[in-house]
């Protein structure tokens, strides 16, 4: 499993330019769970140790923002006004230089949720944080294991391939 350090460093290193004001920690913390999910699915994994908690806003733990936090050298921690006038934590990378030391099937996971998640805008981009399997499938105010989320998933996927179509009605 990667080191925060290295998994933010990537995500604000990678994540286009021209979209860089939308990484706050709601986002970046999200994307982090996205890349975790995809990693297990992929049968390697969360890319992160995160003990990920479902409570109101979803799949949320504070661990980023004080990852970003302890490594002032690498990580500005600022804040702004959203869209809806409320303030909110924006993170960037202080030094472009830093090496993130992730594998390649973590770049990997990751790079598949930027392209992902740079694409839609905070609704759309909810909208496919709660439609993932884990989300879906539990209850609020729960732990979420993903690995076992991910075999469970896989599960239902495998008995759906095995189910016949429904036959077409007569007219």
């Amino acid at each position: 499993m990667a080191n925060f350090k290295d998994i933010i460093a990537y995500i604000l290193q990678n994540y286009p330019s021209n979209m860089k004001h939308e990484l706050s920690n709601a986002r970046v913390t999200k994307m982090v769970y996205l890349a975790d999910w995809r990693n297990c699915l992929q049968s390697k994994g969360q890319v992160s140790d995160i003990e990920w908690y479902f409570d109101n806003f979803g799949p949320f733990v504070w661990d980023v923002k004080k990852a970003a936090e302890e490594f002032p050298e690498i990580f500005d921690v600022g804040s702004e006004k959203n869209m809806y006038g409320s303030t909110k934590t924006i993170f960037r990378i202080k030094d472009d230089s830093f090496k993130p030391d992730l594998t390649k099937s973590e770049k990997k996971s990751i790079d598949f949720i930027i392209g992902v998640s740079s694409k839609k805008y905070w609704d759309n981009f909810i909208k496919l944080v709660y439609s993932t399997h884990p989300i879906a499938s539990s209850e609020r105010y729960s732990y979420l294991n993903l690995g076992e989320k991910a075999a469970e998933y896989r599960e239902l996927k495998d008995a759906q391939c095995l189910t016949p179509p429904p036959s077409p009605s007569k007219p």
